[in-house]
């Protein structure tokens, strides 16, 4: 795996949050980003171990990180997931019946009782 043009390389996500920590506090942080985990009890534990399983909310930080650095900015990979959250949501048709889904007029009960009548005791 090549990481030359990776400017977080080898910075461990505790430096990163301990240097925004540093910089911005946990409220100025909370205000930037918001995470619940910047906002209620805000520890670098909690934050590290909600940044470790939210991809999304490591990105927000590291973002934040290199902004603050004026380090480059990392290019987004045309990849499906990066798609996922662009796309608008699918438009369901409504499905016209055919002759295959009517029901006949021999299929329906030669009887005018109460549909389950005979489970109810009521025929």
């Amino acid at each position: 795996m090549n990481q030359q043009n990776n400017p977080l390389h080898g910075i461990k996500l505790e430096t990163i949050i301990t240097y925004l920590v540093d910089k911005f506090g946990w409220e100025e942080l909370a205000l930037r980003i918001n995470i619940r985990c910047f906002k209620e009890n805000p520890s670098i534990k909690s934050s590290l171990t909600f940044l470790r399983k939210t991809q999304w909310a490591r990105d927000k930080v590291e973002y934040l990180y290199l902004k603050s650095n004026k380090l480059p900015l990392p290019i987004k990979p045309d990849s499906d997931s990066s798609k996922k959250y662009s796309k608008k949501p699918a438009v369901l048709s409504k499905k016209q019946p055919n002759a295959s889904t009517k029901v006949s007029e021999s299929k329906k009960p030669a009887d005018k009782s109460p549909i389950n009548a005979q489970i109810w005791g009521k025929n």
